[in-house]
């Protein structure tokens, strides 16, 4: 939840980290009601589709129970379970803030949930997605070290100018990232566990690539960040994810401030292509 154009200062209301209190009991039955209809219709549909690490951190914080979760409830467990927190903040946050979070296991959530009305779509991510798409994967001790690791790597990026590279490879793992299993391609990306309509369109369509996950490919390809993703970048391992986090960024930084970017739909020679997509839905939305 980070984004560039901030200014310095917290809003009115927010701590100078930009937290803010959840203020749990404020939520209304109508918006209680909108979390249950989410979580329902998403537990249903991602079994077969989600990672086991997933489905697990589902279960471990007990998602479902009396509507949108308490923090303080859900913060016990995921503590004991790998360190991590979650606090809630007003919206996005500057960058600087989103990886000092980060790099101290705290992950930044909303607090507000979408309209009824907003059920398959919404700009900014809320709670929803923020909570029921992102928390239960920091159950998972390898991928809670990869998303402190990325904390700590943004960090120390923030003064090269490459925030773009480093902001692709969170879209392409931690939104939108696919994880390779004994039983076929299975969702780990909290931008596609939580949208009922992407859950189906990134494991079944025909149109998107699916490719396998090298790290300087994936920070070389731009995103779309109004649709379906043109192409899904697979990881053999949540381990494999972790273990390329911990490179030398420094000598990648340079390298990619020489090359550039690839277009989005592009296969390269050396990609490892799990799917060669028709790139029909991209074509029929221009």
């Amino acid at each position: 939840m980070s984004a560039d154009g901030f200014a310095s200062t917290p809003p009115p209301g927010a701590r100078s980290d930009w937290t803010i209190e959840q203020d749990w009991q404020s939520y209304t039955p109508a918006e209680h009601q909108v979390w249950m209809t989410l979580h329902e219709r998403q537990s249903k549909l991602l079994p077969g589709r989600a990672c086991d690490a997933f489905l697990h951190g589902l279960d471990a914080l007990d998602l479902h129970r009396g509507g949108i979760p308490d923090f303080s409830r859900i913060n016990a467990e995921l503590n004991r379970l790998t360190g991590w927190s979650v606090v809630a903040v007003p919206g996005l946050v500057p960058d600087e803030i989103f990886f000092e979070h980060l790099a101290n296991r705290r992950f930044p959530a909303g607090r507000f949930i979408r309209t009824p009305e907003q059920l398959d779509y919404l700009q900014e991510p809320d709670i929803f997605h923020d909570v029921f798409g992102h928390v239960p994967m920091l159950t998972d001790p390898t991928f809670a070290d990869y998303m402190a690791a990325y904390g700590e790597g943004g960090l120390r990026a923030l003064g090269r100018g490459q925030l773009h590279n480093l902001a692709r490879l969170y879209w392409y793992t931690v939104e939108f990232g696919l994880l390779e299993s004994a039983d076929g391609l299975r969702i780990y990306g909290a931008g596609i566990v939580s949208s009922h309509a992407e859950s189906i369109f990134a494991l079944d369509d025909p149109s998107p690539n699916r490719l396998g996950f090298n790290l300087e490919r994936v920070m070389r390809t731009p995103y779309r960040i109004d649709d379906f993703q043109q192409v899904y970048f697979v990881v053999p391992s949540l381990q494999a994810l972790l273990d390329a986090t911990l490179q030398d960024f420094e000598a990648l930084y340079g390298r990619l401030a020489r090359q550039g970017d690839i277009p989005i739909a592009a296969i390269e020679p050396g990609d490892q292509v799990f799917t060669h997509g028709t790139q029909a839905y991209a074509v029929s939305r221009t």
